[in-house]
């Protein structure tokens, strides 16, 4: 048996948990789990506005069976463009290639979709509402979870609990009590879903676009059934300021960028705007399991990242297919769970590095900063450098000739196809065999930078790393 643990937090860090709790759930079940959702908010509807998927969690939505439907509620993406506030593109991607890259396109839709399709697949009997987890423990044997419910406290005995309660999560705090916790990441958000009836004379590309200012920074993105939505719209600022700021705020911040970002701003409704402050864990964990090995921490509980690469919902379906085929292969629950962690967290943590920089980059204010990043990006129209999936667990079958080949940080990348080697007959003719070794790996980068520049190696070394961030971020 297994127990997720819902808690306290903000509303986005809620709206979170909420479908990493259902994707883990949804995949234990499949592998033959009873399990039993414990939920803090009284009631279990949707909320949000539109979420991103990747190549690498569609992936994993074929896994635990919501593939189909994903695809039949979602619109499938892959053309995706990074734009100045006056509208000069910077980089431009298409269908084709990410389908060629990765095998199948991203999608995106609305968050209240992808919970329906996340809570019509767990048994409506394994969720109790209403539940606000308060603290887990375990031993070698088992776990336990105290709870309190609408009937007052509660206990409960399981075989693994599985805390998927957010950035702000209680029961993180509870087993690593050293661990400083979430840090600020320096910027505000803003969110919001543009209804279809205001959207077609909003004439938004077809495509995931995001738009970089001095310090703000504006996405949007196509939904199904004409919807419109504008994924963040970014300020660096304190944490907590600006809290009152309504759209006609968020219109003079923007007041003279590109078509449609003020068009959108005005077609919102106001009752959907949401504001947040971004969290991450700075300060990785030193695991993601308990000291007992029955309880572990999946999703933002373990790897809070920032939104700029978008890969946290990603990352937590990743962690629920993981932890399901970890379960499935070994009927010693700590010892699934040190499997787990091992082939999750150095691809995590170094995700949460990775974002954490981008946005900091992606955030730069002043103007010579600015103008250097906006460089840093290979020359519209290319091809961006070529890399391997860093995809542990969903992949697909690979092709004859290839091998899967461990890395130092615990991943598993897609090797190239390999010709048998000869052995090497010295002239004493007694056989002495060479190791085998892959080809070297050759990148050709296409890269513009200002008229008159001289790189140094360091600085084509940021052009072709920044470059690659954007295109990681959105695959």
């Amino acid at each position: 048996m297994t127990w997720e643990g819902g808690c306290d937090g903000q509303d986005r860090d809620r709206r979170r948990r909420r479908h990493r709790g259902l994707a883990a759930a949804q995949a234990l079940t499949q592998t033959g789990w009873q399990v039993t959702l414990l939920e803090q908010a009284p009631e279990f509807g949707p909320v949000g506005a539109g979420i991103t998927l990747a190549p690498n969690a569609v992936r994993a939505l074929d896994q635990i069976g919501l593939g189909e439907q994903l695809r039949a509620r979602g619109m499938a993406h892959g053309a995706a463009g990074l734009r100045t506030a006056s509208g000069r593109w910077l980089l431009r991607t298409s269908v084709e290639e990410l389908e060629q890259r990765f095998g199948v396109p991203a999608f995106a839709l609305h968050r209240a979709d992808l919970h329906r399709m996340l809570a019509d697949a767990v048994p409506a009997a394994s969720l109790r509402i209403g539940h606000r987890v308060t603290s887990a423990s375990d031993d070698r044997d088992q776990a336990t979870v105290a709870w309190q419910g609408p009937g007052g406290p509660g206990t409960a005995s399981a075989d693994l609990v599985v805390a998927a309660d957010g950035v702000h999560s209680r029961l993180r705090a509870g087993l690593f009590p050293e661990h400083p916790g979430p840090a600020y990441a320096g910027y505000v958000t803003w969110r919001g879903l543009v209804p279809a009836q205001a959207a077609p004379a909003l004439r938004p590309a077809p495509a995931v676009t995001e738009t970089w200012g001095r310090g703000k920074r504006f996405g949007i993105v196509p939904l199904a059934g004409g919807q419109v939505y504008w994924w963040y719209a970014t300020a660096s600022l304190p944490e907590g300021a600006h809290a009152d700021d309504h759209l006609a705020d968020l219109g003079a911040r923007h007041r003279g960028w590109h078509a449609p970002i003020p068009q959108l701003l005005q077609a919102i409704p106001l009752p959907a705007l949401l504001r947040h402050d971004i969290y991450h864990l700075d300060t990785p964990l030193p695991r993601y399991v308990s000291g007992g090995g029955r309880v572990v921490l999946l999703g933002d509980a373990a790897h809070a990242l920032t939104p700029d690469l978008r890969q946290g919902a990603r990352l937590a379906l990743e962690d629920a297919v993981t932890l399901a085929a970890s379960a499935n292969r070994q009927a010693d629950v700590p010892a699934a769970l040190a499997a787990y962690d091992q082939a999750r967290r150095a691809r995590t943590q170094r995700l949460v590095r990775v974002s954490a920089q981008f946005g900091r980059i992606a955030q730069w204010q002043g103007p010579l900063a600015a103008r250097l990043r906006d460089a840093c990006r290979p020359h519209p129209g290319r091809r961006l450098p070529a890399r391997q999936r860093r995809d542990p667990v969903v992949e697909p079958a690979r092709s004859p000739g290839t091998r899967p080949t461990g890395t130092p940080d615990g991943d598993t990348r897609q090797a190239a196809s390999l010709a048998p080697t000869a052995p090497v007959v010295p002239a004493s003719g007694a056989p002495k065999l060479r190791r085998q070794t892959r080809p070297a790996r050759t990148t050709t980068r296409t890269v513009a930078t200002p008229a008159g520049w001289k790189r140094s190696t360091a600085q084509s070394n940021l052009i072709a790393r920044c470059g690659r961030r954007v295109w990681h971020g959105y695959a």
